[in-house]
């Protein structure tokens, strides 16, 4: 991203930190067009099909080990005082139970319908998950790309919101996807997240920001989580939208330890994931100072927003265990639940 008018870092749509030639980029090299979406041939799905099979089983018994870590001192349970009373109708998505939609309403339109109740509204939690390219990347072999652990926080979040009784739904597009729960709920929600995660890195199209006309349900909580390295103004014009839809939310910015500490010396070769040209540092150490001044002004601007929104924010680094960023956001998410207000925005100068 562009942090100021006089520093610039190539990455995907000028966001953020680029991969070093010493580093490991996961995606596509530097200068790369992007790729234009074509039909798939029955090859290539069934290839998706069996790399998501292989990852989910480990992907999810990873998520519950999180999940349980935290679980041992937190006790989810339905929310008192809450009923069935009617709350709203909602259109039908795909995927949806027949025995869930509304045939007399429905007959009223050419749109099948869903009579939605207060307690569904309440106990929903919507999930979206940063795809973009630069959510690929990794400093080192030895560390998960921050894709690898927002997928991991995701589904463990969603574990335990599951055990509590309540309902998930992962937002990853224009309009809505089907929530899921009960048995297996979260092995469904495993495999809509990986085969959106495929087809965003098949499409190279992926934004880092949610789609302007992403839709909630009221009174839900949407969890928004990639690293967040996006222009403030592009932030802030989504907070604004967010802020006024009758949702809380909580924002979990996972970054590479080498995008907070900057850690390069010497002669160091940058590339972009997204499309940028490379650029090549004579002495990284020589920027590291102007460049870790831009990222803590971008991290206040950041916080700033959140505050402003009344959106909780965490940190992640993903040299650092999952479970701790797991229990902040469920405390921070329990907390709004109970009506509380948004928790404290964690200080910018704790990166490290």
């Amino acid at each position: 991203m562009s942090f100021t008018a006089s520093w610039r870092w190539p990455r995907g749509r000028g966001r953020g930190v680029g991969a070093p030639a010493t580093g490991e980029p996961d995606s596509r090299r530097a200068g790369a067009a992007p790729a234009t979406a074509s039909p798939r041939s029955p090859h290539a799905a069934l290839a998706e099909a069996q790399a998501i099979g292989a990852r989910l089983p480990a992907l999810l018994v990873a998520a519950e080990q999180v999940a349980s870590t935290v679980a041992q001192g937190v006790h989810g349970r339905r929310r008192a005082g809450m009923g069935d009373s009617f709350w709203q109708y909602r259109a039908a998505v795909p995927g949806e139970p027949a025995t869930r939609i509304d045939w007399r309403q429905s007959a009223r339109s050419s749109r099948a319908y869903v009579r939605e109740m207060e307690w569904e509204a309440a106990q929903t939690v919507c999930l979206w998950p940063d795809l973009s390219p630069s959510m690929r990347w990794r400093s080192t072999r030895q560390l998960p790309t921050k894709l690898e652990r927002a997928e991991l926080l995701l589904l463990a979040l969603a574990s335990l919101a599951l055990r509590g009784g309540e309902h998930v739904r992962l937002a990853t597009g224009a309009g809505r996807t089907g929530r899921v729960s009960g048995q297996h709920a979260l092995a469904r929600l495993g495999d809509q997240l990986l085969h959106a995660g495929a087809l965003a890195e098949e499409r190279d199209t992926s934004p880092g920001l949610p789609d302007p006309a992403l839709e909630l349900p009221r009174r839900s909580r949407l969890v928004l989580v990639g690293d967040l390295l996006a222009p403030p103004d592009r932030i802030e014009a989504l907070f604004v939208r967010l802020s006024a839809m009758p949702v809380g939310c909580h924002v979990l910015q996972v970054l590479d330890p080498a995008e907070l500490d900057m850690p390069y010396r010497g002669r160091v070769r940058f590339e972009g994931l997204e499309g940028e040209a490379p650029m090549l540092v004579p002495r990284a150490e020589d920027v590291r100072g102007p460049y870790l001044e831009a990222l803590h002004r971008h991290q206040e601007a950041l916080a700033a927003l959140c505050r402003n929104a009344g959106f909780g924010l965490t940190l992640h680094r993903t040299d650092t265990p999952p479970q701790t960023a797991l229990l902040d956001l469920h405390q921070a998410l329990s907390a709004q639940r109970a009506g509380a207000p948004a928790a404290a925005v964690r200080p910018v100068g704790s990166m490290s």
